[in-house]
């Protein structure tokens, strides 16, 4: 079942590949910005055709990595836990979007270890998924827990291609996900299987084509048009593919998750 989704974006005004800190990144790749505009405003466009609400952060020139808003925050029942970012070139990030949810009545915790938000932290339900081995750390998901005093559960990925949580794994609804299991250490693999027994198994196409950088509201599941494999198992389940081209934003190692938060009040 779908339901109405709140969701923060941030324009791609300033969106570049200006530094490499992923395997995707190629500073020397041109970024076509006006293909970019027109790709995230079809995003943005479908969302609110869907029945969602868009709200918006200002972009900040210099910040080139703004427009991937996923990774600025986790919001679970109005309660905000902020970024730290891994990356000096991104630590920037957080004022801007810190700022907005303290304009927007939010109480803010500012984390202590390194963290970068919904990109690893992935409300799923009556827990947490948290991702770690590339970006967010151990100590973080600990914070976490003790703030949102929700369960969160400890995922190691492995594969520098799928170095968020959010490139290798997405929640459908209150019940199951999808993920590409080799992005996972063994261990973390047995979790997930035990935990989701009948999950959306992925291939590493899928997961290359950023098909697991998807959102779902329940139901309709905003996904990249690379991944057939992925749309038409999930049509199979019932379902309904929808399918945005981001390609753009695959330069920077990102798509349509990376470039959705969501505010969970």
């Amino acid at each position: 079942m779908a339901s109405a989704r709140r969701y923060l974006v941030c324009e791609p005004r300033f969106f570049a590949v200006r530094y490499a800190i992923n395997p995707w990144m190629h500073p020397d790749r041109p970024v076509d910005t006006a293909l970019a505009q027109r790709q995230w405003r079809t995003l943005v466009d479908t969302y609110r055709a869907h029945g969602h609400t868009v709200e918006r952060v200002e972009p900040v020139p210099g910040l080139p990595d703004m427009v991937f808003a996923a990774n600025a925050a986790v919001v679970v029942e109005g309660r905000v836990f902020g970024s730290l970012f891994h990356a000096p070139e991104r630590r920037p990030e957080s004022v801007p979007y810190q700022a907005w949810f303290k304009d927007h009545g939010f109480d803010v915790h500012q984390p202590e270890s390194v963290c970068e938000g919904e990109g690893d932290l992935v409300p799923a339900g009556r827990w947490i998924l948290a991702g770690t081995g590339f970006r967010t750390t151990r100590e973080a998901h600990r914070e976490a827990q003790e703030f949102f005093g929700v369960p969160v559960i400890s995922l190691t990925l492995v594969d520098p291609y799928f170095y968020h949580l959010d490139t290798a794994l997405f929640v459908l609804d209150g019940e199951n996900i999808a993920y590409y299991p080799e992005a996972f250490s063994p261990g973390s693999r047995e979790v997930l299987k035990r935990l989701y027994p009948d999950a959306v198994i992925a291939t590493r196409d899928d997961a290359m084509a950023f098909g697991l950088n998807s959102v779902s509201d329940g139901r309709h599941v905003f996904i990249s048009p690379g991944a057939t494999a992925l749309a038409d198992r999930l049509a199979d389940r019932g379902y309904v593919p929808v399918p945005v081209d981001l390609s753009e934003f695959h330069k920077a190692g990102g798509g349509i998750k990376c470039c959705t938060q969501e505010i969970r009040s």
